[in-house]
C-alpha cells in the first residue's frame, strides 16, 4: 500500500474533495503510474451526476498522464521512468479487440464504467473501506493509479504531460472520429457541431486530412475563434438558418457532420446539413432522438455511432503524437491548465465555457 491523494466525490453529484487515501501496489498485469496531469472530460462530470450511489464513494478521471514508478511481474514493453498516456480500458481477447477494435470490447462496461476492476475489486481504498475506482481503466484524478497494461500508452519523453493527457479520451474521440471511421477523402466537406476538446480535435483531424471547407458551429465566440485559427473556413453560432447556411457553406450540404453535443434539436439539424448520401457521426452523449426516416432514406445517409474514435490506442496515439509534432495536430491550442488541488475551479471553466481542455497538473 502506499498513500496517495485522490479526488472523491462522496455521493451522485457531490463536489470533488481531495483526500487522503490507499493505493494497492501492482498486480502481475498491471501497472504504477505517478500522475503528472489529468485532463478533464464532459464525460467526468455527466458520469459523477449519474453515478449509482452504491458505487460511492468514487474517484474518476480519464485522461490521465504520468511515469510508470512500478510495473507488475508479468508486463512487457514497459518499465519504470517511461512517459506515458493512460487510456480505456479493454480485455484484448474478445472478438471486436482481436479486430482491432478495443472500443467496442464486450467487458467495456465491466472495465471501465463498473467502479473497479473486472472482478470486482478495486485498488483504492479510504480509511479502511473500498474506495470506488476504475473510472475508464484508471481514475486518474489522484496522484497515482494503478492501470492494466493495455490501458497505458507509451509516449516520447519529449511530449509535454499537458498534450498527452487529453491524448488518452477527448483528442483521440475526435480525431478518431474523422481519420479511423468517416476516412474524408481530400477535399471533401465536413462539418463539426461544438467547439469543444472533442470537436476541436476532431476539426484538427479533418484540416489534417485535407478536407475542404471545414466548418464549425458553436454558441461560444472564443471557440468560434479559435476553430477558424485551428483552419476552419468559417464558424458559425447555432441558429434557425443554420442547416440552409451550412448546405451554402458547403456547395449543397457536407460530406461529413460530427455531432458532438448529444443534443435531439442540433442532431437533427446536422441530418439537414448533410448533402444526399453524406455521413453523419453521432459522437456526444446524449438521450433519444427521433429523425424522419423518410427523410433518411430519400438523402441516404449514413449514421455511425461512435465511441473513443473507434480507436486502437496503441496504434493510433503514437500516430496522433506524430501529426502533433509536424504542427498539423496543434492540441496544445486547447488546454487550460490548472492544480490539482484547484480541480473545483476547472470543474467550473468547464461548465460555464471559459475554457475548452482543462488539464490538471501534479507538482
Amino acid at each position: 500500500m502506499r498513500r496517495v491523494r485522490a479526488a472523491v466525490v462522496e455521493a451522485p453529484g457531490a463536489p470533488f474533495t481531495v483526500r487522503e487515501a490507499d493505493l494497492e501496489e501492482p498486480r502481475p498485469y498491471e501497472v504504477l503510474v505517478r500522475m503528472t496531469a489529468a485532463g478533464i472530460c464532459h464525460t467526468d462530470l455527466a458520469m459523477r451526476d449519474t453515478w449509482p450511489r452504491r458505487l460511492t464513494p468514487m474517484v474518476f478521471g480519464h485522461e490521465g498522464a504520468g511515469r510508470v514508478e512500478a510495473v507488475g511481474a508479468e508486463v512487457t514493453g514497459l518499465a519504470p521512468g517511461d512517459h506515458v498516456c493512460l487510456t480505456f480500458a479493454s480485455c484484448g481477447a474478445c472478438e471486436q479487440c482481436a479486430a482491432g477494435h478495443p472500443a467496442y470490447c464486450h467487458a467495456a462496461r465491466t472495465r471501465n464504467l463498473s467502479g473497479g476492476r473486472d472482478d470486482g475489486s478495486t485498488p483504492l481504498s479510504l480509511g479502511g473501506a473500498p474506495l470506488h475506482a476504475g473510472f475508464f481503466g484508471q481514475s486518474s484524478f489522484a496522484t497515482h493509479a494503478v492501470v492494466h497494461e493495455r490501458g497505458v500508452v507509451k509516449v516520447p519523453s519529449g511530449l509535454p504531460d499537458t498534450v498527452a493527457a487529453p491524448l488518452g479520451c477527448g483528442g483521440q474521440t475526435g480525431a478518431g472520429t474523422v481519420l479511423n471511421r468517416l476516412r474524408p477523402k481530400p477535399g471533401s466537406s465536413l462539418v463539426v457541431l461544438g467547439a469543444g476538446g472533442v470537436g476541436l480535435s476532431a476539426l484538427m483531424a479533418a484540416v489534417a486530412a485535407g478536407c475542404d471547407p471545414v466548418v464549425a458551429v458553436d454558441p461560444v465566440a472564443s471557440r468560434r475563434r479559435l476553430a477558424v485559427e485551428l483552419g476552419a473556413k468559417a464558424a458559425l453560432a447555432p441558429g434557425d438558418g443554420l442547416p440552409a447556411a451550412l448546405r451554402d457553406l458547403t456547395g449543397g450540404g457536407a460530406h461529413h457532420v460530427v455531432e458532438t453535443t448529444g443534443r435531439p434539436e442540433t442532431v437533427r439539424r446536422a441530418v439537414g446539413a448533410l448533402r444526399p448520401r453524406g455521413e453523419l457521426a453521432l459522437v456526444g452523449l446524449g438521450g433519444e432522438v427521433t429523425f424522419d426516416v423518410m427523410g433518411l432514406l430519400a438523402k441516404g445517409v449514413r449514421v455511425h455511432g461512435v465511441i473513443e474514435g473507434d480507436s486502437d490506442p496503441g496504434r493510433f496515439v503514437p500516430e496522433l503524437v506524430g501529426l502533433y509534432e509536424r504542427g498539423l495536430f496543434p492540441l496544445d491550442r486547447l488546454v487550460t491548465t490548472f492544480p490539482f488541488e484547484d480541480i473545483g475551479a476547472a470543474v467550473t471553466a468547464v461548465r460555464d465555457g471559459t475554457v475548452v481542455k482543462p488539464v490538471l497538473t501534479f507538482a
